[in-house]
């Protein structure tokens, strides 16, 4: 199978990675010549548009950084589509843009599915990042060997657009659990705990998460680099929030999420790395949140290992 990949970012050009290291006959696309040209050299070929990506390719995977970057891109695409094509969108986007944009690979005799990533870019890099499919089961059993090359665990969702919005319900979780270990190691720090105690409490106790164990290593570094920035985290509980609102559920943390990044957007810039959200109570305190021995960025110290699809708890 040969498999096109547009674009190359943080996410992108890692899981494209993954491709190339296991052998994928790989076609790439990005509007940075640079990052077109690394993968090249890692022995991709180059496409000159997403048109000629999608005539030249079995399956063309979009990760792009919002829906609208999806939206034209598949209109360059769609005149190349027919039938055996299959889109794979891998980006952080809109149930019902998924859905729309699906509905029109599939009017063309293609195949659709929706497939983000979830997990941290470290674990992109290293193949061990989980991926969400949603669409139909022939479809998820054909490309099931190139999610399982590039995750570890890979969950068939359900049809088009479920799993876009499970990875938006992850999504949320995740900048809940990052305003929570923020306020608890400021509250921790104010009340004259050792940060480095804190982080063990909290690691090993009912307190934990993947945040923490990740998010709070690099924010007590100082670092605060997990290649993800705060208008990114606004686009995905945006999202998460129209799925509340299509589905008629009054939610009340996830308002004062946005509000509370809504105020570090304006604090700090859209671009600042997201867990820089922590500075909005350093600099109502005065405390300065960082510890000895934490790293700078967070890695993926498992080995990669071949993926395998996950069976929901109660699923024979």
């Amino acid at each position: 199978m040969k498999v096109g990949f547009i674009g190359l970012g943080n996410v992108g050009g890692k899981l494209s990675g993954s491709l190339l290291r296991n052998g994928v006959d790989l076609m790439v696309f990005d509007l940075n010549p640079e990052l077109v040209a690394a993968k090249v050299a890692a022995g991709a070929e180059a496409a000159e548009n997403a048109a000629e990506m999608m005539r030249r390719c079995d399956a063309v995977i979009t990760c792009l950084p919002s829906p609208a970057a999806s939206d034209a891109v598949m209109q360059e695409m769609l005149p190349e589509v027919g039938p055996g094509k299959i889109w794979m969108e891998m980006s952080t986007t809109d149930e019902a843009e998924a859905k729309r944009l699906g509905a029109l690979v599939i009017a063309r005799g293609g195949a659709a599915v929706d497939c983000p990533v979830s997990g941290g870019c470290h674990r992109a890099d290293t193949g061990n990042i989980s991926i969400f499919a949603g669409c139909d089961r022939p479809t998820f059993d054909r490309i099931l060997p190139l999610l399982t090359t590039m995750g570890r665990r890979i969950l068939h969702t359900g049809e088009l657009g479920s799993a876009s919005v499970l990875k938006v319900v992850t999504n949320y979780l995740a900048t809940a659990h990052l305003i929570a270990n923020a306020e608890a190691l400021v509250v921790s720090k104010a009340a004259g705990m050792d940060l480095n105690v804190a982080f063990e409490a909290i690691r090993i106790s009912s307190g934990n998460s993947f945040s923490h164990e990740t998010e709070s290593q690099v924010i007590l570094n100082g670092s605060r680099d997990i290649s993800f920035t705060m208008d990114l985290v606004k686009k995905d509980i945006g999202l998460f929030q129209a799925v509340a609102d299509r589905a008629g559920v009054p939610v009340e943390l996830n308002p004062k999420m946005i509000e509370i990044f809504d105020d570090g957007i304006a604090r700090y810039g859209e671009r600042e790395l997201s867990p820089n959200i922590i500075k909005r109570l350093e600099e109502a305190t005065g405390l300065d949140i960082r510890a000895p021995g934490f790293p700078p960025e967070m890695t993926d110290d498992e080995p990669e290992e071949p993926g395998y699809e996950v069976i929901p708890q109660g699923r024979a």
